[in-house]
Parts: structure tokens; C-alpha cells; sequence
């Protein structure tokens, strides 16, 4: 890290630090930013992350660490709200932060992740002068064009973007496909890219004891066991796995573990998405092959990373995705999609496999492949623990973050042109007037 400390504010409207990975709308944004906070404080730079109130009950400072604060910004009901219908609370979130900006000492930069975030990150940088980074961590094209009207984002997002991408001071990609995406889809100046990927807690997740851990978490010793972790949404590609489950031969004792969703006990009210995997099981007639474990504590994890023979995620789409490095991390080959951050952490032979998204019978024949094959599924294992440990440290993603920081502290914040843009109802607004209808976003910079 460099030497001179920092004073950064990373805004994460809807992914606080303190959130479950796995539970409600919490997943690889919640991570990232708790890694990236922690590890620029324990750099000795000074963090403040500003996130939405989400429960009544949340205090207005939680300090995480010596050094980083995580901020409670009031903006819509204090309670859980999907993170499509949000950006209607951006002004009031912008609002809410102004006066920790007003309080000084001053912010060397403003870090948003996610598009909401840039949008009070460019309200900020207008007001205060503060340089903007901008990690997307998903893009609205890229998300519109594999999930169509399952897209429930409002159409502001995309000019959103496009207006972020053009004018912060560092647009951050987490991954090569990212950028080019960024380059293709939205115009990004390549001058003001930089490429700094996820990362991985090697303290908390590292190989271990396989049949101890499945001693703890009750799995059978012998069974052939493919672990799903994460977010539960179609997207993910669960019922890929489970059509894969379908094929292997009937005689060979294999069980799919499915940890994440709702709640710690696998409801189909709190997760509706169970619902439609355990329907899917029973009509393939692999039911006794597919195990809902629940959502799990990020420390309970490495067991069930350590546990299965092979780890699978098969999304549709997915714009990093941390759980396959994480798997790596534990010794687990990982058998991934090659649609964009899979295809860059997993080395398609080395660590593992790529497969086609939504192809069960690649999936099948893979999967195959590691059982009937054990010493080469080690040697995945121990490729993926060296892949890691060399690129995917947190405190690696945090040099390069401050490096990204002290450039846009040095050159300053780039000057933008601003333009009213139509918000519905007949409207035009500017970003700058913060004034939304009561149900579209306040116009964007452009």
C-alpha cells in the first residue's frame, strides 16, 4: 500500500458490509465491499461505507474495524426493498450523505458500486469536487439481454450507466469481458479504465479435511458430492445442475448440495426459487439427489467448500461471480459456465471446466469425468489453491484500488457537460436538481 493514508468513501446503496452472502438480495457485492473496506483500513487508510437503513433498528455509524465506519443513510422505508425498486431513494440517499461530506476532513475519492451508488457518487462529485471511481459489478445491457422482461430494473438504469461510464474519473472492470463490455456497450474511455478483480479471504478459505468436514455437516462419506453456493435466482443456473444430476447413471451414489436462499432452513416462502428447483427434482425423479441446506454463516462456508468433490455454477451470465475462486481457494475443482467472470477465474483443464450455460449433458459429462478421474480432480484442486493465492488475494485488490485512487486523486475530477433528460410524467430533470417523480429516477448526467 502506499504510504500516504487515504480518506475513501465507498458507496453501496443496496450491499452493506454487514448483510449475509446467500440471504435476501446479499450476495458478491456484500463481500466485496466488506473485503475491500477492511483490508484499506488495516492499509491504515481511513473508510467510511455508505449504505441504505434497511432495518429501524440499525444505528447511524457501525464502526466494522479500527478505521472503517459503515454508514446508515436514510432513504425509503427502513426495511428490506428489492434493489430493482430503489432508485426511486437515490436523491434522498444522496441527501442523507451530503453532510458527512460537510463534516470534513475531506474525501480523497468516492468509490460506487453498483449503478445506484454511481448515481449519488456523481451528485456527490458535482457538489463536493470529489473524484469518482465507478465499479458497475453488473451491467443493465448485458443483464437485459439474458434476462429479458425478467429484467425488473427500470429503463433509467441503462442511461445511468452510459452517463457513469463516460464521465467518472476511473471506471473500475472486475474482469476482461467486463471491460470489453463497458468498451462496446457504453462507450467507456479506455484512458479511464482500470481492471481490478474480486477476490478471496485465504484466511478463512483454504484446503482442508474432507472427511472431517463431511463428519460435521452429517454428508455421506461416500457419495459423490457437487455443491451450488449462493444466491438463489434463476440466473444462477441451478436447474442446469439439477437436469445434469438427471443424467449420471442411476447405480452411482451422488447427492447435489444446494446451499444459500432466505433463510437458515430451506423455505419456499422465503425463497421462492426452492419451490421451482424441488418441483424440477421430482419431475427429472432425482429428488433423493438434490439436498436445500439453507443459508449458512460466511464462517460455517469452507466446510461445505471442503466437503464436495467438485463445485458447479452454471449461470446464465455472470458478471464475476466469487464463489468459483472461492471453491478454488478451498481445493475444490470447479466445473463453471464460460459466460464472463467464470470464463476468467476458471482456467478451462487447469483449475477445472468451462461448459456451455445451460447444457446439462456437457455438465453431465464433466462432472463424469472428475468422478471416474480422482487424481486429476486433486490436481484441479491444487491448481485452483495456487490461481488464487498468486491474483485473488483481497489485500492484492486493495493495492490495485489504491493505485486506481491515488491516480484519480492526482488528476483530479474530469469536467462533464450536463443536460436535462426526460423522466416521465411529462418531466425534465437534471441530475443536479435531485427531484425525482414518485416513481422514476431523477435525470441522469449525460
Amino acid at each position: 500500500m502506499k504510504a500516504t493514508p487515504l480518506r475513501i468513501a465507498l458507496i453501496s446503496e443496496h450491499a452493506s458490509p454487514l448483510a449475509l452472502a446467500g440471504g435476501e438480495d446479499a450476495g458478491g457485492q456484500n463481500i466485496y465491499v466488506a473485503h475491500v473496506a477492511r483490508c484499506l483500513g488495516d492499509a491504515g487508510h481511513a473508510v467510511d461505507v455508505f449504505t441504505r437503513r434497511d432495518a429501524a433498528t440499525l444505528p447511524p455509524s457501525v464502526t466494522l474495524q479500527k478505521g472503517v465506519r459503515v454508514l446508515h443513510m436514510d432513504a425509503g422505508p427502513a426495511q428490506f426493498v428489492p434493489k430493482e425498486q430503489l432508485l426511486q431513494h437515490m436523491p434522498a440517499f444522496a441527501a442523507a450523505a451530503a453532510p458527512w461530506f460537510d463534516r470534513g476532513p475531506a474525501y480523497d475519492v468516492v468509490h460506487a458500486n453498483f449503478f445506484m451508488s454511481g448515481w449519488v457518487g456523481l451528485e456527490l462529485r458535482r457538489r463536493f469536487g470529489v473524484p469518482l471511481a465507478t465499479t458497475f459489478h453488473a451491467l443493465g445491457l448485458v443483464r437485459r439481454e439474458h434476462q429479458g422482461e425478467a429484467d425488473l430494473f427500470p429503463a433509467q438504469r441503462i442511461e445511468i450507466e452510459r452517463a457513469l461510464a463516460q464521465q467518472s474519473d476511473s471506471v473500475i472492470a472486475t474482469c476482461p469481458q467486463d471491460e470489453a463490455d463497458l468498451l462496446r456497450l457504453y462507450g467507456a474511455p479506455q484512458h479511464r479504465m482500470a481492471n481490478v478483480p474480486c477476490g478471496v479471504d485465504i484466511e478463512a478459505l483454504r484446503p482442508g479435511d474432507k472427511a472431517l468436514a463431511r463428519q460435521r455437516l452429517g454428508l455421506d462419506p461416500h457419495e459423490f458430492i457437487v455443491l451450488q453456493l449462493g444466491r438463489l435466482v434463476p440466473r444462477k443456473g441451478v436447474d442446469n445442475v439439477i437436469r445434469a444430476m438427471a443424467q449420471l447413471p442411476a447405480a452411482l451414489p451422488a447427492r447435489l448440495v444446494v446451499v444459500g436462499g432466505g433463510s437458515v432452513e430451506p423455505d419456499e416462502v422465503a425463497t421462492p426459487e426452492i419451490g421451482r428447483l424441488r418441483r424440477l427434482a421430482d419431475t427429472l425423479g432425482v429428488t433423493p439427489r438434490v439436498q436445500f441446506a439453507g443459508r449458512r454463516e460466511r464462517s460455517a462456508l469452507r466446510d461445505w467448500y471442503v466437503a464436495a468433490d467438485v463445485f458447479v455454477t452454471t449461470p446464465w451470465y455472470e458478471p464475476f461471480g466469487i464463489t468459483p475462486l472461492e471453491a478454488m481457494a478451498c481445493g475444490t475443482p470447479v466445473i463453471g459456465s464460460a459466460v464472463g467472470g467464470v470464463q476468467y477465474t476458471v482456467l478451462d483443464g487447469v483449475t477445472g471446466f468451462l461448459v456451455p450455460p445451460q447444457d446439462p449433458s456437457a455438465l453431465a459429462a464433466r462432472l463424469l469425468d472428475l468422478q471416474r478421474q480422482p487424481a486429476l480432480a486433486a490436481a484441479m484442486g491444487r491448481a485452483g489453491v495456487r490461481r488464487v493465492r498468486s491474483q485473488f488475494t483481497w489485500d492484492c485488490v486493495a493495492q490495485q484500488l489504491v493505485d486506481v485512487y491515488e491516480s484519480v486523486r492526482q488528476y483530479g475530477v474530469q469536467p462533464v457537460s450536463v443536460r436535462p433528460v426526460p423522466v416521465g410524467m411529462g418531466q425534465q430533470r437534471s441530475v443536479a436538481g435531485l427531484r425525482p417523480t414518485p416513481t422514476v429516477a431523477a435525470g441522469v448526467l449525460q
